[in-house]
């Protein structure tokens, strides 16, 4: 019986609150009539005091489905001037919202009106919506006409809300869509540290190109001083110059060891260095990502003796990095492309491993 009344309440928990309400009710109801004349009078005055000091220093009370049903009843019976804690008006629009909701339910019964859009048809709206982010609801229509299905702007409006994508947000360009566009011309560089066992701190300038997410070059020193900087500076633009490299823009932090000469060598080279605001590392994502990794796939479970060991170390995972570890945002490929044919699924596989075991890459030979 127990277990019948449990189930009953979290099917209908209102309904049951509202049976629970008018039981007690009624109890009050029927103690009231026991009572004297005077003494209900008396406790009539007491109730419209308490009430008078709660609407000056309570805060908004929050009613229950229950409580509104009740209140909406008894108070069609009371005078204007009964002293409540809502106003006669709260009360009235209680008492329409249930008329509304009566007859909109009895709606619901007649019939499931405009049927859906069909399936296949939902999907090409979100497909299209998705992968046009500058198309609005008309243009998704004319779209949709073109390709044999006639929705109307208000179901492709309801469908696009549902599933949380509103015009409102598709229409300005985001920041992943510039990135992508433009991550061919952008270049970001940041710092990272790294403690030796002798517990001499070394420092780590790294150099990600936002398109490929390809590891351009890397560097360690012992001090990041205005010469070493510099110098890198001069590397990397070698290092682009052969490559052919391109890049238009350069972001790297606020960082003091970004001396004024550095940003003038890239200057020569026709680069516009970006600082990032203070204390946004989501302003350079990207290298805080790549961080992210090499940390914990590669330098939390190595001890590091040296630079050179250091240098060592950083140059095998970024050949890793650049040549076979997939990516998220590149369809889970790596950021430079593999020599061999991903179609060719015939052959052993082999594994090949780097940083003394520590990685692993997988790959079949040829035959």
């Amino acid at each position: 019986m127990t277990g019948a009344f449990v189930g009953a309440y979290a099917r209908c928990p209102v309904l049951l609150a509202l049976l629970y309400a008018v039981l007690r009710l009624l109890i009050d109801l029927l103690i009231i009539r026991g009572r004297p004349a005077a003494d209900r009078d008396l406790e009539l005055l007491v109730l419209r005091q308490e009430l008078l000091v709660l609407r000056r220093t309570a805060r908004r009370p929050r009613w229950r489905t229950a409580d509104r049903m009740i209140l909406a009843a008894l108070g069609r019976q009371l005078p204007a001037s009964a002293l409540l804690l809502v106003r006669p008006a709260t009360i009235l629009g209680w008492h329409r919202a249930l008329v509304r909701r009566r007859w909109a339910a009895f709606g619901r019964r007649r019939g499931p009106g405009r049927p859906s859009l069909p399936a296949e048809c939902q999907e090409l709206v979100l497909r299209l919506a998705r992968e046009n982010p500058l198309w609005g609801d008309m243009r998704i229509r004319g779209e949709l006409l073109k390709l044999g299905h006639r929705v109307s702007t208000t179901s492709i409006r309801k469908l696009l809300r549902r599933h949380r994508i509103p015009p409102a947000r598709r229409a300005g360009i985001t920041w992943r869509r510039f990135l992508r566009t433009h991550g061919k011309a952008i270049l970001a560089c940041d710092y990272f540290t790294v403690d030796t066992v002798f517990l001499k701190r070394l420092y780590v300038l790294f150099f990600l190109e936002l398109a490929s997410r390809r590891i351009v070059l890397t560097a360690c020193g012992d001090y990041p001083g205005d010469g070493w900087a510099v110098q890198q500076a001069r590397n990397l633009a070698w290092e682009l110059q052969e490559a052919e490299i391109k890049p238009r823009f350069l972001i790297h932090d606020r960082d003091s060891n970004f001396p004024a000469a550095f940003d003038a060598v890239f200057g020569a080279e026709g680069l516009e260095v970006i600082r990032t605001p203070v204390r946004a590392p989501n302003a350079n994502a990207r290298c805080e990502r790549w961080i992210s990794s090499a940390r914990r796939e590669c330098r939390d479970w190595l001890l590091i003796l040296g630079r050179r060991h250091l240098e060592a170390v950083l140059a095998e995972y970024v050949e890793h990095y650049n040549g076979f570890r997939p990516h998220r945002s590149l369809e889970l490929r790596p950021p430079r492309a593999p020599t061999a044919d991903p179609t060719v699924v015939s052959g052993p596989v082999i594994r090949r491993t780097r940083v003394n075991g520590l990685i692993n890459e997988y790959s079949r030979l040829a035959a």
